[in-house]
């Protein structure tokens, strides 16, 4: 193959793969590279009613210092939402007026929340400090992960509802 001949191929196959990241993006497709929830591509679904309990979301963390350290610690991937994050993909534990007590594990209206134990160092031995509990403001979520070393409302608390995208639903998953 001659050097011309590479050179637009490399070209057009970076085209391709350019292509089909903003038609993925644009169709709502996102990549999850994170252990909190399966492995794979997931599809945002628009949700066409009031936000529940239980509801699995995407959902695009608030522009912060805690959440600009979140990244520099790698908790965070950078992505399109506001400040250069990642949507995170959650599970809405707690709405509005839900009283969260925060201890060895996440309490939701005196009732404890499953696979919600909270460490006070991260996998690199840093100190990480949960949010100390209270109760979820009006227009905010309580966000929650299974995953034992997810970084979600255990540490960062309830979030604005505003940066809810809508439903994470998995289009092509794996549990590693």
């Amino acid at each position: 193959m001659t050097g011309h001949r590479f050179i637009v191929l490399i070209g057009a196959s970076v085209t391709v793969i350019l292509a089909w990241a903003v038609i993925g993006i644009a169709g709502g497709y996102r990549l999850n590279l994170t252990p909190s929830e399966p492995l794979g591509l997931w599809r945002i679904e628009s949700l066409n009613r009031p936000v529940a309990v239980g509801d699995l979301v995407f959902v695009c963390p608030p522009s912060s210092a805690l959440f600009v350290e979140a990244r520099e610690r790698g908790y965070l991937r950078r992505g399109l939402c506001a400040g250069g994050f990642a949507p995170l993909i959650k599970t809405v534990v707690a709405l509005p007026d839900a009283r969260v007590g925060i201890t060895g594990e996440v309490v939701i209206d005196e009732r404890p929340l499953p696979a919600s134990g909270v460490r006070k160092t991260d996998g690199a031995g840093r100190a990480i400090d949960p949010w100390p509990g209270g109760i979820v403001p009006p227009g905010h979520l309580f966000l929650h992960s299974s995953f034992a070393s997810s970084y979600d409302s255990r540490y960062f608390g309830p979030i604005p509802d505003t940066g809810l995208l809508g439903l994470a639903k998995p289009v092509l998953t794996f549990d590693p």
